[in-house]
């Protein structure tokens, strides 16, 4: 540990501490000399000054030793380190090759990576071990999941457990009922039958367990899903929750796809093409989907109409809550319809339509925080920011029609499929600008596209957006996703019409940063984030935020 004089004002030098043993960390010494020093006054135990300062060394190399055993700092932090086997690594290496409905998905909050992912994990895992040959089934009796790391540290108040027991007993996000989440709450031990070949046995969230959060693991939403045969693993699967939704598995292998009309890995490359092409940012991208995905044009524009009307309906549910105390310890009260209704009464029409804005994505991270069904676009705990844009332009006078909004859907995925090919979309590898930054930088881009502005000017409003949030820690209190997310969204949404307004505005040429730029600092900054600002609820807001 590095000497600082801060160590020196907080442990004065005693002359029995003058030489500290060599190998041994200043402070880790000094506080076990301390320590000693005040058991022997509570217990009137009599140290010489060399004894005790013999015993501080004996115990603090001892710690040492322990730190070194785990692999020094990094063995006793969470990690956040990305294993290069990891497919959302190597894939980071060619054109982007996301499709919308791997992007955007429908789910229960309040996370994607914690609770969505979970639950696409456990359904996963259920539906291999029903292919499972007869004879290995006949031994099973139950079913166990470990999580890990940020999994583990912040699961309880993301509802992993029940998300991932959902999952087991045969429930997918898209189609889950929120009241049978809820129910797991009013009562926990409650028991499951699941039936796997000819036995069935009964699971409960005892079988979801909260492992280790510190290690050396893949990625820092792992988790592992077991059929067992008393203490015995039948069979064993090793799962990662990658963030936005996404997950994988150990030895994974991505499904095939067909090739892009228009490749690109950057935005400097999607702009290219656009521009040498007449085409719009939307018109690169639908050309793409087409052709990756294999679905027509009409399928697409299908499944971009069900996330707008998904949007739409997330925020008129979030705003006919009226001060409801959300699930948690917290204690917090809703205030999406109260926002809603006082900025309706603003004076000034500046003034409203921030205020209804901020509503809309407060209503809509509001039903996030229920474990009500959301979109992730990029993710859960940014899921206030894109519906909130969406539904202030469509239920409203400006009432812009489908069309348009599919345009800049569409774009908004531009946006977020960069982000997550050359940086992160998961806030337990890169805290909340990765959430609430890209979500924000989605969104510039989607208002954008609708006013029918050209690439530049799209790209420059996404880039303001995502630059503005750049450092965001992710620390929520208690591991809730409330304080500080659901502000975020307001936040959020309220930046990327900044941002929309001052690109339209401005000499587009003239921007001075591009959004490639934003993006790999953005990747830059999430590997230089300390591990605890990643959504382990161990810093900022979370550790200082006392709950009465």
């Amino acid at each position: 540990m590095t000497r600082s004089s801060k160590d020196d004002e907080l442990f004065p030098a005693t002359s029995e501490q003058n030489d500290i043993p060599k190998g041994i960390g200043r402070r880790a010494f000094l506080m076990r000399n301390a320590a000693i020093g005040a058991a022997a006054v509570m217990t009137g135990t009599t140290w010489a000054p060399e004894a005790r300062a013999q015993q501080a060394a004996t115990e603090a190399a001892a710690q040492q030793a322990k730190r070194e055993a785990a692999g020094g700092d990094a063995g006793l932090k969470m990690s956040s380190a990305l294993s290069p086997d990891l497919d959302v690594v190597k894939s980071s290496k060619g054109p982007v090759m996301t499709v919308a409905d791997e992007f955007y998905k429908v789910g229960p909050g309040p996370s994607s990576s914690h609770t969505i992912g979970p639950m696409r994990i456990t359904y996963d895992f259920y539906q291999r071990c029903t292919k499972l040959p007869a004879d290995q089934l006949a031994q099973a009796t139950g079913l166990k999941v470990h999580l890990f790391g940020s999994l583990s540290a912040t699961g309880k108040g993301h509802g992993t457990e029940r998300a991932a027991l959902a999952g087991l007993v045969g429930k997918e996000p898209a189609t889950v009922d929120p009241r049978f989440l809820d129910d797991m709450i009013a009562k926990p031990d409650q028991t499951y039958p699941v039936t796997l070949g000819s036995k069935t046995f009964n699971l409960s969230l005892a079988d979801i367990i909260y492992d280790a959060p510190k290690g050396d693991f893949p990625h820092p939403n792992t988790m592992t899903a077991r059929l067992m045969a008393g203490d015995k693993v039948l069979y064993e699967q090793e799962y990662y929750s990658v963030g936005g939704g996404f997950i994988e598995w150990k030895g994974y292998q991505p499904p095939k796809k067909g090739q892009p009309k228009y490749p690109y890995a950057t935005m400097k490359e999607l702009r290219q093409h656009a521009e040498n092409n007449d085409l719009s940012v939307a018109d690169v991208m639908m050309a793409n989907e087409i052709a990756v995905s294999g679905k027509n044009e009409e399928q697409i524009n299908a499944f971009l109409d069900k996330i707008a009307n998904a949007m739409i309906a997330t925020v008129k549910t979030g705003l006919s809550y009226k001060d409801d105390v959300l699930p948690g310890p917290i204690k917090l009260h809703s205030k999406a319809a109260t926002v809603y209704e006082r900025a309706n009464d603003d004076t000034y029409m500046s003034d409203r339509a921030i205020g209804l804005v901020s509503a809309f994505a407060l209503a809509a991270s509001e039903e996030n925080a229920r474990g009500h069904l959301v979109i992730t676009a990029p993710t859960g705990g940014s899921a206030g920011v894109m519906p909130a844009i969406v539904y202030a332009l469509t239920q409203s006078p400006r009432a812009v029609p489908m069309d348009k909004i599919r345009e800049g859907l569409l774009a908004g995925l531009a946006v977020g499929y960069l982000c997550k090919h050359n940086a992160t979309l998961a806030a337990a590898e890169g805290g909340c600008q990765a959430e609430i930054g890209v979500a924000s930088a989605m969104a510039a881009a989607l208002i954008t596209q609708v006013l029918n502005q050209p690439p530049r000017v799209i790209e420059n409003a996404a880039e303001s957006a995502l630059e503005h949030h750049l450092g965001m820690t992710c620390d929520p209190v208690a591991g809730y996703v409330q304080v500080p997310c659901i502000e975020r969204c307001a936040f959020g949404a309220v930046k990327a019409w900044a941002a929309a307004m001052i690109a339209t505005n401005e000499i587009a040429s003239r921007h001075r940063v591009d959004l490639d730029t934003t993006i790999k600092t953005l990747s830059d900054t999430a590997k230089d984030m300390n591990p605890k600002y990643k959504e382990t609820s161990e810093a900022g807001l979370a550790q200082n935020l006392v709950l009465c």
